[in-house]
Order: C-alpha cells, then structure tokens, then sequence
C-alpha cells in the first residue's frame, strides 16, 4: 500500500485535471477522473495499464476485466473494447498508468530473458493481474523521474526496460511474446487483426482474409477468436461503430454521412447496430457525450 500512495501522489501531482495526460517520458501516459464514466469504446493498443487509485471496468465481447488499485492489465494485439471508471470522486480521484509497448525495446529484452517453461499459448490477448513489488518499483522508478526532467532521457529508456523485464520474467512473460512474435498461429491472427484494421471500411469475407494471412477460413475463424474474444466480421463491426461515433462527435456529421464514411450501405442497419452496440440512437448518444463531456473519459 505504501508503494500504491506514492505512486498515486506522483500521478495526482502530474495530472491537474481530469483526462489523459501526456509525459516527458516516451510512450507513458497518465489518466486521472474524478467522477464514474459512462461505458466508452476504445481500440486498445498494446500496452501496460496499472490502477493505482480508483476503480475500472473493461468489457471486451462477453469478457469483463476488473481493475482495482495494484492491479495491472496487458494488452497483445489493437482489440476494441469498452472501459469505464466504476469508482472515482473528487476528493479520491481513479488514477492510472498506461505504458505503450515498444516492439523494438521488448524483442531486444526479450532475447536475454529466459523463456518461460511452457510454451506460449494462443489466449485471449488481454489479462488482468495483481502487480507484485517488482512491478510496483519499476513503475515508481519510471514516475520519479518526472520530477527529474533532466535524467529522462538517460534514466527513461532504462526504467521502461525494468518494467518489461518484469512482466518478461513474470507470470505473463508468455503472453508477452506475442507481442513480437512474427511466426506461428498467434503472428497469423495479429497480421489478421491489422488487416481488418486497415480495411475495415471495405466487405470482405472470412475466406478473402484467410487468404491475405495465409490460413485456411476455419483455423483463422477459431483462433482469431480466441484471441479476440470475437469473430473477424464481429471484430470488424466494432471499428466501424466506435470510427462512425468519433466522427460524429468530433467532425460533427450527421449519422447518415459518418454511416457512408465507415463502409455502411444502409443507414437504417447502421442506425440499429448502432442502438445495439451503444444502447442509444446515433443523435441521442451524441448528444448526452456532448452534455456531459466529463463522462466521456476513455479509460
């Protein structure tokens, strides 16, 4: 606990007010809110989130990850799930660090840890844990220095190589390794997972994807989901759901046109995926974001 509040107060000093904060630190961003959020899509990137202060929730398909202070999540490959802060006040804000991996850095630690006994399996690519003292020194090393703005550069790179060693030499060292891993079953799903990505806007079928990534249709369709928690098309209707809504949000458009702009031939099926995915109507949702802007915290 002692290690939590002092991270915790290095987070609050860095943040003055809610929403997502950019560091010094390369690749290391800090998130603060003081009030529960409404659920919010995000495409989650491969990266580390450690709560140190507050409650969150993250809700990928059918799975519900829990985050409570000490407890870190993982992410392997871009997946498209919802977050929202369960607990946060002004007094106690939800507080929390988020480290985006650096593919490079990680394969270079990589080859010097010794890999774990069993071989990497093909799970799901996201995880929840508790953060062991390890863990929790190499996060506090990395934070002092932003009250060290001159020793970043020469002390940043060498903290974030502690905090990746720590989940390489830990229980998720396995999982880890997908992140860099280039052959096998678990790169064919993460070629697969950008090729959706960069496509989305466009029909195609599993057997036209298969074939980009070089699978036969059923092992991709089984081990996509897998690791996804979803299918190749279900995977493919979120990007365009959470795409249409920030464009909606942002560019201020109406339904109609961000519907066209995704890849959508109908408005009136978009308009129901829409209400399905996100419980509202496009100008209804759009409207309560823009009403309550602090709700709309990504977390």
């Amino acid at each position: 606990m002692e290690k939590l509040t002092e991270i915790a107060a290095v987070i609050a000093r860095h943040t003055s007010k809610d929403g997502f904060h950019s560091t010094p630190i390369e690749r290391v961003t800090l998130v603060r809110s003081s009030t529960v959020t409404m659920p919010m899509p995000n495409v989650y990137r491969p990266q580390l989130c450690l709560v140190v202060q507050g409650q969150k929730e993250v809700t990928l398909r059918d799975r519900v990850f829990r985050y409570a202070p000490g407890r870190y999540g993982i992410v392997t490959h871009d997946l498209p799930a919802t977050g929202q802060v369960m607990e946060a006040t002004p007094d106690k804000p939800y507080l929390c660090l988020y480290l985006e991996f650096d593919p490079v850095m990680l394969g270079q630690l990589m080859s010097r840890v010794p890999a774990p006994p069993e071989a990497p399996s093909l799970s799901i690519g996201k995880t929840v844990s508790p953060a062991d003292n390890s863990l929790l020194d190499a996060a506090l090393h990395l934070l002092r220095l932003l009250d060290e703005p001159a020793a970043v550069p020469v002390l940043g790179p060498l903290a974030e190589q502690e905090i990746l060693y720590r989940l390489l030499a830990g229980t998720d060292g396995a999982r880890m390794r997908h992140i860099t891993s280039s052959q096998g079953r678990v790169a064919h799903v993460g070629r697969a997972i950008a090729w959706i990505a960069q496509n989305f806007r466009e029909r195609f079928s599993i057997e036209r994807l298969a074939a980009e990534v070089g699978m036969s249709p059923s092992s991709l369709h089984e081990r996509f989901r897998s690791v996804t928690a979803m299918t190749p098309l279900q995977f493919q209707k979120q990007l365009r759901l959470q795409e249409a809504r920030s464009l909606m949000l942002v560019q201020d458009i109406d339904a109609t046109t961000a519907a066209f702009c995704v890849g959508y031939e109908s408005p009136s099926q978009f308009t129901r995926e829409y209400r399905r995915h996100f419980g509202e109507p496009p100008a209804r949702d759009i409207a309560r974001l823009r009403a309550s802007p602090g709700l709309a915290v990504v977390t």
